[in-house]
């Protein structure tokens, strides 16, 4: 990690490509005019800004091309300089090309790695909270992601684009490829980061957690407390579904979304259920949304809450009801049977749309907790 305020000197970093071509002619010997000697000095002016200062120098330089590794736009220019802002803290794969007035080129892939706000992880634990108890309910089961990894007992991965299981896209047309090694449980919190990569014909990667045959419940009140990303695209999500999906398929298993949020819309969550309709053919829906007086859900932390009991389900966001739901019927009796939890981040699908040259990547969904409280 880069630590200091002002890195000085030459940071020493892997040469890779060391005679590449504009025109093709990579692995040719050495010409006149070709650059060399491409040196890159990094300094950081507030290291929990994410401000970063990158300067090239090289001989025979023309000009310099900059691949900030966050998606952002490549940067061009011939004195070597960038200025740039860093969003989330993260290790960013910075690539620099120099080209010499023989129209070939010199490069180095710097890894950058940022740290942004008070902490290692850049994590803002302002926000929202909800307490450990509720009058004449129990907590009956809960994860603080405590540790220095996801616990098993509780949780399983889901891996790939769903292919395997016979949706592919996960159903929704989603253009990440699930991995756990995008999620991580650190200083209290999981960490779901999507990443710009390709992996299994996906552009993007991801993770997906669900605790399907290790913990599932039948009513009470869910508390999930999490900083969401923002950008085009991204897709968070915490929602349930009836356990005995495999036995009944969905949607008569039923599906509750305790939160999700269509990125783009970054000030928006949104609660939903979803069912059979009755013509043995598609799913009915009803969604609520919850919107921010001011700012956005990527800004600080959040409770997102349902009520959930034989006859409704009500939804909360920092404990401000929004949306309910009257299933006191025979329509909606998979609402009575027991559901599992899942958490995902997606990216791209048929609620966000895919995303565009504004979507910056990695992106982040932090969870601080998920309670479940029953009555006494």
């Amino acid at each position: 990690m880069i630590m200091s305020k002002n890195i000085l000197g030459i940071l020493s970093f892997l040469l890779i490509g060391l005679w590449s071509c504009s025109d093709d002619n990579s692995g040719s010997s050495p010409k006149p005019g070709d650059p060399s000697n491409l040196e890159v000095d990094i300094t950081i002016p507030d290291q929990n800004a994410g401000d970063v200062e990158i300067t090239a120098t090289a001989d025979n330089a023309v000009l310099f091309e900059f691949d900030l590794g966050d998606g952002s736009n490549i940067v061009s220019n011939n004195t070597g300089k960038v200025s740039h802002t860093y969003e989330l803290t993260g290790t960013y794969d910075l690539e620099v090309k120099v080209f010499g007035t023989s129209g070939r080129f010199l490069k180095k892939l710097i890894p950058i790695t940022v740290m942004i706000g008070d902490d290692e992880l850049g994590i803002n634990p302002e926000g929202y909270t909800t307490p450990l108890t509720y009058d004449n309910m129990t907590l009956v089961w809960n994860d603080e992601f405590e540790g220095d990894a996801l616990n098993t007992s509780d949780w399983s991965y889901d891996i790939g684009d769903g292919c395997d299981q016979g949706i592919c896209g996960w159903g929704n047309s989603e253009l990440q490829y699930y991995k756990s090694e995008n999620l991580s449980v650190e200083d209290g919190y999981l960490i779901i980061q999507a990443k710009e990569e390709s992996i299994g014909g996906k552009n993007y990667t991801s993770s997906r957690i669900l605790t399907k045959g290790k913990q599932s419940f039948q009513f009470g009140r869910v508390d999930i407390r999490a900083t969401l990303p923002k950008g085009k695209g991204m897709w968070p999500a915490a929602w349930m579904l009836g356990a005995n999906i495999d036995a009944v398929g969905w949607p008569w298993c039923g599906e509750i979304d305790i939160m999700e949020m269509a990125g783009g819309n970054d000030d928006v969550s949104i609660g939903n259920i979803f069912w059979e309709n009755g013509n043995g053919t598609s799913a009915a829906n009803f969604p609520g949304y919850s919107q921010l007086s001011s700012g956005i859900y990527a800004d600080e932390f959040h409770v997102f809450s349902i009520v959930w009991n034989s006859s409704g389900v009500v939804w909360y966001r920092d404990d401000v009801q929004f949306h309910a739901i009257n299933i006191n019927t025979a329509e909606f009796d998979e609402f009575r049977n027991e559901f599992y939890f899942l958490l995902n981040l997606a990216v791209g699908g048929s609620l966000p749309g895919s995303p565009d040259a504004s979507t910056r990547f990695p992106q982040r969904y932090v969870v601080d907790y998920i309670r479940i409280f029953q009555n006494n």
